[in-house]
């Protein structure tokens, strides 16, 4: 029964848990979690991962409780069934475009 050698460890982000989407936090997290659950590296190294990952989760809930809040506001209705709107934030208002507060003309 011939073993499978060792896989390299997953490379560490280039930037801060906070500056990377979601879609690459959890595919971040993914491959850290696999990593650990080989039990293959010494315990510095798995705790550096650990905390790597507990940074990326914490991130992600984050954002998946912002993406929640945007998706009842959109979705609230009134007393009477009708929808309701309400502003909120978005990114784009961060990222310096123009905010709709009234007609473009």
């Amino acid at each position: 029964m011939s073993r499978r050698p060792p896989s390299p460890e997953p490379e560490p982000l280039s930037q801060p848990a906070e500056g990377v989407s979601f879609e690459t936090a959890i595919k971040r997290l993914s491959e850290i979690v696999q990593t650990l659950e080989r039990g293959e590296l010494p315990l510095e190294e798995s705790l550096r991962l650990f905390e790597e990952g507990v940074k990326l989760s914490r991130v992600s809930q984050q954002r998946l409780d912002a993406a929640e809040k945007r998706v009842e506001q959109l979705l609230a209705v009134d007393e009477q069934g009708r929808a309701r709107t309400a502003p909120f934030a978005t990114d784009a208002a961060d990222e310096g475009e123009p905010d709709d507060e009234g007609p473009p003309f």
